[in-house]
């Protein structure tokens, strides 16, 4: 019989050493994030319009690269769509970095259909589940719910929401990112 057994506890203590060992980032980046997420639920319109041309630039360098890459390989199948799909990218980059509150209206227009059918796709799971007799499909159900409802409340407030919506729902997620970030870091800071 082998006394050498493997220790499979190792890869985790050496996660935890390594975060002991740079908590203080993890806190500096949290304390970054939680700035940043009150300053966009405090000033959404600002954060709204960041957005718009954050991904305005993501789609222009997109494009260009595929444009690039789709005439480097122009005889490989499929190039008229890729060729489209590089101007596309292109004119959605130009459109909301040149018209980013234009922008912000149609990216609010897709949030609220995601929360629609998202909202409808979850509250079928949930009945789904009740059928089979699954437990806590209650959860579920009040989560399509809640997403009907926000998508409601969003399309309701139109065109004003468009500026301020997504600004204040990116302030949101960075705050809580921020903060558990930050959680995390203190956690690390005492085990080691």
């Amino acid at each position: 019989m082998s006394t050498n057994q493997p220790d499979f506890d190792q890869p985790q203590r050496n996660v935890a050493q390594l975060l002991h060992e740079h908590w203080i980032l993890f806190l500096v980046e949290g304390i970054v994030l939680v700035v940043l997420g009150v300053a966009a639920v405090l000033i959404p319109p600002i954060a709204t319009l960041a957005v718009a041309i954050f991904l305005g630039w993501l789609f222009l360098i997109s494009g260009i690269v595929g444009l690039f890459t789709t005439f480097w390989m122009r005889g490989a199948p499929g190039f008229r769509w890729s060729l489209l799909s590089a101007i596309l990218g292109i004119v959605a980059g130009i459109v909301l970095i040149g018209w980013p509150l234009d922008g912000a209206l149609s990216l609010t227009l897709v949030l609220i259909a995601y929360f629609l059918i998202e909202g409808v796709a979850s509250i079928m799971f949930a009945l789904e589940h009740k059928r089979a007799l699954s437990g806590r499909w209650g959860w579920m159900l009040a989560s399509g719910v809640v997403d009907l409802i926000l998508g409601g409340l969003i399309f309701a407030g139109l065109p004003d929401a468009a500026f301020w919506i997504i600004g204040l729902l990116v302030g949101i997620n960075l705050l809580f990112g921020g903060v558990s970030l930050i959680a995390m870091a203190l956690h690390a800071r005492r085990v080691g």
